[in-house]
């Protein structure tokens, strides 16, 4: 609208047409008193096909009424003219070319200012003016009725009309809508980038379908609804633009069928990756992490995983109603760091949770304890102490969730979840999430508390069978060390002993038994018992190895390997025998790094193959290094490229042997080798300077 339209519809006076007139095609007609034409309108030149200068002067019942009609046209104008009453209706016409239309009349009569009096007549076609009531009949009876929401607002945006489905919709009755826009009306909803969308629909005519929007409206203020927002803009028939119409579907079911639907996907696919993820080794430690690391921050903030402490320890837990609960944290996670961290006890210290407290309930009753919004006393029951629960409540924790990790029919711990960013309370789908990770998670949990418990328990006793610090020996200075395997396989056989013997000589041995567990630790401690009983009879070191060849086969782990050494300070050699081990390393002064070319000989329970003894110089100042196959062997490398590693390693300057234990430990053992290492270093002394 201009501004001098603008101003003229303020004053009251003329605007813009509608066009509605020039859809109807309104004809005008006047007649004198005799019945004469005395005014012909352009539109009344299309309708009857007369043009004016045919028409006027004519009289309008000859000219456009057929015979039969005369006399009725006559009485119906007299009638108008005499008494002043208006007459409507419609009327069968006789048009130029001779046919009929029907058409729509209102007669009534003029006078003007000298007192004469005149006939007016409006017509519009019949099938025109049906076809227009029809049209509008049709669009009240559908915007009444229908379900959908519809609405037009103007060029403003201001509600202009409404139906009854969108004032159920909204729960704002229609006068207070009309004359508001949306935002004003709604505040609830998020209106401004919709709004935004109408004026360029305004602005560009093109329409905007299907636009899905999610809120709140007073008919329902508790609840989120989702509706189908289309908008068009409507113009008029001379093309200028009057609005807006939109109209709203309710999709709220369908938008709760994909909400849930979406919800149900991303479970699969935690699920899918937790089961990807946790348990990829037998490390106790680390699957719970693995399980935290699933937790945040899909489904919470902060994550911790807690064992009740006699679990850990191999044993059962019960509790009763009044006991507390003995637990120990094994790994916390969340999503930003806050200081709800700091809440939780450091991974490994054991933690006294009080009968009250909630992670105590989950383990007692197995059974899953949500807080979907949580409160200061709340804060008090979860929380392990006072000065935890205030670091929660400043972390803003708003909700908390623990599930109990269950396998086997035994309760392990819990799986405790906190919210403090997501906004969003623990619902009954996080519930039965949490409890699905839970349960697969504390199967792998239990299995690597078993292994765990069952490797403690192998490596305690080939720790026991292994000897302590080397004595102190006639003319040799000893260092050893021993490497269990990695955390993701079972502890083995390898050994290693030193043995003092009559004259000031000394046994250095060094084992390997094939296989791993309690099975091979015993089988080592077996052998490393016969070795010293038979070295305490001074045998030969061949023959030695002979008698051990004889007693292994009777064993449950019936293959070990074995080097045998007799140093003799007084001669300065040592006597070796080899029962297919890796060849010792022989250092010596001012000569590089060097294998023993010893007969390898074949491992201890094969039999049938004798033995043999090498007599070495072994001088003050020289040094043997025995060593297991796990210090060299790896699945990436050939063993000449390996033991040339441990060659190179070993040359250079004489160093501290303990510093040498160490370096080819850190140097030479990778930790994918699921392998244990004995290894143990002499040097050779001058006895006088003893």
């Amino acid at each position: 609208m201009s501004a001098a339209e603008a101003h003229l519809a303020e004053a009251g006076g003329p605007v813009r047409p509608s066009g509605l007139l020039d859809v109807l095609g309104v004809a005008s007609v006047v007649l004198d008193v005799e019945g004469r034409v005395v005014l012909w309108s352009p539109q009344a030149e299309e309708l009857f096909g007369y043009s004016a200068r045919e028409a006027l002067g004519q009289y309008a019942a000859r000219l456009m009424v057929h015979d039969e009609h005369v006399a009725l046209v006559r009485k119906l104008f007299a009638d108008v003219m005499a008494t002043g009453q208006s007459w409507a209706g419609a009327f069968p016409i006789r048009v130029k070319d001779g046919g009929t239309r029907l058409v729509e009349f209102r007669n009534m009569r003029l006078m003007d200012d000298r007192g004469d009096v005149f006939a007016l007549g409006l017509a519009a076609d019949r099938s025109t003016v049906s076809r227009l009531e029809q049209d509008v009949a049709l669009s009240e009876r559908m915007v009444k009725q229908s379900p959908i929401g519809l609405a037009v607002l103007d060029t403003e945006l201001r509600y202009v009309s409404v139906n009854a489905a969108l004032v159920r919709m909204d729960g704002v009755p229609a006068e207070e809508l009309i004359g508001r826009t949306p935002s004003e009306a709604l505040p609830l909803l998020d209106f401004e980038t919709v709004e935004g969308a109408a004026r360029r629909v305004l602005e560009t005519g093109c329409p905007l379908v299907d636009r899905a929007t999610v809120g709140r409206t007073p008919a329902d203020p508790d609840e989120d609804h989702a509706w189908s927002l289309s908008l068009y803009r409507l113009e008029d028939a001379m093309g200028r633009v009057l609005g807006v119409a939109a109209s709203i579907v309710d999709i709220t079911e369908q938008y709760r069928a994909g909400v849930e639907a979406e919800a149900a996907r991303r479970r699969l696919a935690l699920v899918a990756d937790a089961s990807a993820r946790i348990g990829t080794t037998l490390d106790l430690d680390r699957t719970a992490r693995e399980l935290a690391d699933v937790a945040v921050p899909e489904l919470a903030d902060i994550a911790a995983v807690d064992l009740l402490d006699a679990v850990v320890e191999g044993r059962r837990s019960t509790l009763g109603p009044a006991e507390p609960a003995m637990i120990r944290p094994l790994a916390i996670r969340a999503v930003p760091e806050t200081d709800a961290v700091r809440a939780a006890a450091p991974p490994g210290e054991r933690v006294r949770y009080a009968p009250d407290r909630l992670v105590t309930a989950c383990v007692r009753t197995a059974r899953p304890v949500v807080v979907p919004q949580v409160r200061d006393d709340d804060l008090d029951r979860i929380a392990r102490s006072p000065e935890a629960a205030e670091l929660l409540r400043r972390a803003g924790v708003h909700s908390y969730l623990a599930v109990p990790l269950i396998a086997r029919g035994e309760v392990l711990g819990a799986l405790d979840l906190e919210r403090a960013g997501n906004p969003l309370p623990f619902d009954e789908d996080d519930v039965l999430l949490a409890g699905e990770l839970a349960a697969r998670a504390a199967v792998q949990i239990d299995n690597a508390r078993w292994y765990q418990n069952a490797r403690d328990t192998a490596l305690t006793l080939q720790r026991s069978l292994l000897p302590g610090r080397p004595p102190v020996m006639t003319g040799l200075e000893v260092a050893s060390r021993y490497q269990p395997a990695g955390a993701a396989s079972e502890v083995g056989g390898d050994w290693f002993d030193v043995i003092s013997l009559d004259d000031g000589r000394t046994a250095l041995v060094v084992g390997d038994v094939m296989g791993s567990g309690i099975g091979a630790a015993a089988t080592m401690g077996r052998l490393r018992t016969a070795t010293a009983t038979l070295a305490s009879l001074g045998l030969d070191p061949a023959v030695l190895l002979r008698q051990l060849d004889k007693i292994t086969p009777g064993l449950d782990h019936s293959i070990a390997t074995c080097v045998y050494a007799v140093h003799d300070p007084r001669l300065g050699q040592c006597r070796i025998a080899n029962a297919g081990h890796l060849p010792p390393v022989r250092i010596r002064a001012g000569q590089p790094p060097e294998l023993l070319a010893l007969p390898t000989g074949v491992p201890l329970g094969v039999g049938g193959v004798a033995f043999s003894t090498t007599t070495v110089d072994f001088a003050p100042g020289d040094r043997l290094v025995f060593y297991t196959d796990g210090l060299v062997e790896t699945r990436r490398h050939s063993l000449d490229e390996r033991l040339a590693a441990l060659l190179a390693l070993l040359e250079g300057p004489d160093r501290p042997l303990e510093e040498v234990c160490d370096l080819l430990l850190r140097t030479l053992h990778h930790p994918d080798n699921h392998d244990d290492v004995a290894l143990l270093i002499a040097r050779s002394l001058d006895p006088t300077t003893e």
